[in-house]
């Protein structure tokens, strides 16, 4: 399994970060977060895992949505990933 990252300082220029918008249990999470890891495994961009269950305003935002992509805080996609659509997003 590739590891999780977390930032805990603000991006840098140029710096990318994905974010994976998820809760447990869920099938499509499970597959959108294979593909994050691959990819962002690949390109050696960070990502973090967010719980919706745990954070109310996440929950708010996103709750018909899930799992939902974040490339550098902005929606990148919801549901399902494509790995090429992502790899274009984030520059390769």
């Amino acid at each position: 399994m590739t590891p999780l990252f977390r930032r805990s300082t603000p991006a840098a220029p140029g710096d990318r970060l994905v974010t994976l918008v998820r809760k447990p249990g869920c099938h499509l999470c499970d597959d959108a977060q294979a593909v994050v890891e691959k990819v962002c495994g690949e390109l050696g961009v960070p990502w973090e895992r967010k719980d919706i269950t745990q954070d109310p305003a996440l929950h708010d935002q996103y709750w018909e949505q899930i799992p939902v992509v974040l490339v550098d805080g902005r929606q990148h996609t919801f549901w399902r990933v494509d790995e090429g659509r992502l790899r274009k997003a984030l520059g390769d």
